[in-house]
């Protein structure tokens, strides 16, 4: 359901968010290194995030990318849809171009209701959502 793209989108943006602050900014080679994700891919992750204002940016000697609190707040769902596109994750898990209600595919009925509580779910939790789970050691994030 997610592309690699998103998958490596979402673990530097909660990289950011556990790192970073308008006074600490991350260079892309930095962070790069610290989520395991070639530089120049990152690079073109991070600036399409940072067009939609999912991240922020800043240039010069003390620039870099960095997550304001403004941007915590954003859903996990912005950061997919900007990635990925909605066709991708509204899309047939077997991709086939008819598949719908009236018309489904064999794994249609099995996978519709997980997949829109899923959606669901990215659409209302936020980064600060995740960030906070991961400080009350709820969920492991090594990086």
């Amino acid at each position: 359901m997610l592309s690699n793209s998103s998958k490596y989108a979402l673990k530097a943006v909660l990289y950011l968010a556990q790192h970073t602050n308008e006074d600490k900014k991350i260079m892309v080679k930095d962070l790069s290194e610290a989520v395991e994700v070639p530089k120049a891919y990152l690079a073109k992750l991070l600036q399409d995030l940072s067009r939609h204002d999912i991240i922020s940016s800043s240039k010069g000697p003390k620039g870099g990318y960095f997550l304001t609190l403004e941007n915590k707040q954003l859903p996990l769902f912005g950061i997919i849809e900007v990635i990925d596109g909605i066709k991708r994750i509204e899309s047939c898990i077997l991709g086939l171009t008819e598949c719908n209600e009236q018309a489904p595919c064999p794994l249609h009925r099995y996978v519709s209701t997980p997949k829109s509580l899923l959606l669901k779910t990215f659409k209302e939790m936020t980064i600060q959502n995740l960030c906070e789970d991961i400080e009350q050691n709820k969920s492991y994030f090594p990086l």
